[in-house]
């Protein structure tokens, strides 16, 4: 019997993340446009990016007059105006994957004379899209563990395009192919400087992917705003080789497994991971002092054998690689030359064998 139950989070492209981080969340309202955001920059102000028709005082093209300090009203609702030119951008915007703010209007986010910013956007890209979307304001600016994909480069927009997309979220791409454009290099670090694994390389060279990997669903288990764990994890799960065992430190995998796998310290059922009746993830795990987390044999992402078992464990302050040295019978299995001598298991042998 395996331990798992049906995911609570889980499901492709599924940014419906725990402890209602996204499930659930209220569309952002659609920005009120400011007048002051969209009149010309004062003549001294060198502007960042102007709009060619204004540029040329072809005021005529939007406005009834053609005299720029008295243009009049404009001739037309602001979309139809815009799109009538940049009709690339009509079918997105219009369609049931626009973005709600340049449904409603362009001018929402674009001062259609002259900006500061480029692209005529009304303020710098991230402010502008965080002073809608709150929710997301609150991870990315006050996470103690941030992601660098919302202050690096184009910030939001490496991720979500502005105008639409076929994608969830409006995502550029499906979500971990998304993930894989920078998480798939051997040079990228987290916040704190440490090198982070190539998961492009690991995922080609381990067949073997763990169930969200499996849905293409990071955002499973990370957050991709920020958040207090580390790693961006949605719930806690131990960081360390070692640890002292308390269900809650576990809270991220059993989202998903079942906690009798760790509580119970005879089984005939609840894990496959047992000597006869005895419990081994129990007896790995659920210590007061020194107990060996999940990822001591568990590659949470990806491995070459069943069950994300690990060939080896980067340990110690050097990341010294330990083998596990694992080899599968019919009825258990072996770890050699490890953190002990070889040890094996069977779950056929009855109580009174000795091993």
């Amino acid at each position: 019997m395996h331990t798992f139950k049906l995911p609570v989070i889980s499901g492709l492209f599924g940014f419906a993340l725990l402890g209602g981080l996204w499930a659930a969340q209220p569309a952002p309202p659609v920005p009120k446009v400011r007048q002051n955001d969209l009149a010309p920059l004062p003549a001294t102000e060198k502007a960042a990016a102007t709009h060619a028709p204004f540029e040329a005082g072809d005021c005529r093209l939007c406005h009834q007059r053609a005299d720029p300090a008295s243009p009049g009203p404009l001739t037309g609702p602001v979309n139809e105006l815009c799109l009538s030119c940049h009709d690339d951008f009509q079918k997105i915007v219009a369609g049931k994957t626009g973005h709600a703010a340049a449904r409603e209007s362009c001018v929402s986010c674009h001062n259609p004379h002259d900006s500061r910013q480029p692209k005529l956007l009304v303020d710098e890209s991230a402010t502008l899209c965080l002073s809608c979307h709150e929710t997301i304001k609150n991870f990315a600016l006050h996470s103690p563990v941030k992601h660098a994909a919302l202050t690096d480069g184009a910030k939001c927009l490496n991720c979500h395009n502005p105008h639409g997309s076929e994608v969830e979220k409006l995502l550029v791409q499906l979500p971990l192919n998304l993930c894989l454009t920078c998480h798939g290099k051997d040079d990228v670090t987290d916040h704190d400087g440490r090198k982070l694994t190539n998961m492009k390389k690991l995922l080609a060279e381990n067949p073997v992917h763990h169930g969200p990997i499996a849905s293409e669903d990071c955002s499973a288990c990370h957050n991709p705003h920020g958040f207090q764990n580390f790693r961006l994890l949605n719930q806690e799960y131990p960081s360390t080789f070692y640890s002292a065992f308390d269900l809650r430190f576990y809270a991220l995998c059993f989202e998903c497994h079942e906690t009798s796998m760790i509580t119970e310290a005879r089984t005939a059922t609840q894990t496959r991971f047992r000597d006869g009746q005895t419990n081994l993830h129990f007896l790995h795990v659920n210590k007061a002092e020194r107990g060996r987390t999940c990822r001591a044999c568990h590659e949470v992402h990806a491995s070459k054998q069943k069950h994300q078992l690990r060939d080896s464990v980067p340990y110690g302050p050097k990341g010294w690689a330990l083998q596990l040295n694992y080899t599968k019978t019919p009825t258990g299995g072996s770890c050699a030359k490890t953190c002990h001598a070889t040890r094996s298991y069977d779950r056929a042998r009855l109580p009174e064998e000795k091993k």
